[in-house]
């Protein structure tokens, strides 16, 4: 069965039947207008964030499959934030995450981390947090993984 396949970055919730998706999806005859729905709905949590969209289509069938990335861990710390960037030194600190919220976001990455275990996992959003100027729980992200390791937070 051939396929072909459709890939765009676009924004959480906000995909139209513009560029990139609209003009690679019409001449496949497909509904166009039904995927952008599909994509608008599996990615309305993600608003105003920057999310990669594969559209696999069966040229035989016109049936098609939605598939949506992950968006990386420094944007879901931007939103989190409510921020549009990173710090610009390295001196300077751009916001202060609780460890509920570190939880929060290395849950909707799990699926694309490495970490074995949801500490782990913490402990990468954290490394995160350091390179880009963000505290945890009002301290440098450093001080939390190690308090994470030596069992001071606990994090399941």
């Amino acid at each position: 069965m051939p396929e072909a396949v459709v890939t765009g970055l676009v924004e959480g919730g906000k995909a139209t039947g513009g560029p990139p998706l609209g003009p690679a999806l019409g001449p496949l005859g497909v509904p166009v207008n039904d995927i952008i729905k599909e994509i608008n709905e599996k990615t309305k949590a993600f608003e105003g964030i920057k999310i990669s969209v594969k559209v696999i289509v069966d040229t035989a069938t016109r049936k098609f499959r939605v598939e949506i990335g992950s968006p990386s861990a420094s944007a879901l710390i931007l939103k989190e934030l409510g921020v549009q960037s990173g710090a610009k030194t390295k001196d300077e600190t751009i916001g202060n995450l609780t460890i509920e919220q570190v939880k929060k976001i290395a849950k909707s990455k799990e699926a694309s981390m490495y970490g074995q275990s949801m500490a782990q996992r913490v402990k990468q959003i954290l490394g995160t947090c350091k390179s880009m100027g963000v505290k945890c729980e009002n301290e440098n992200p450093k001080i939390i993984i190690k308090k994470i390791d030596s069992g001071e937070i606990k994090v399941s």
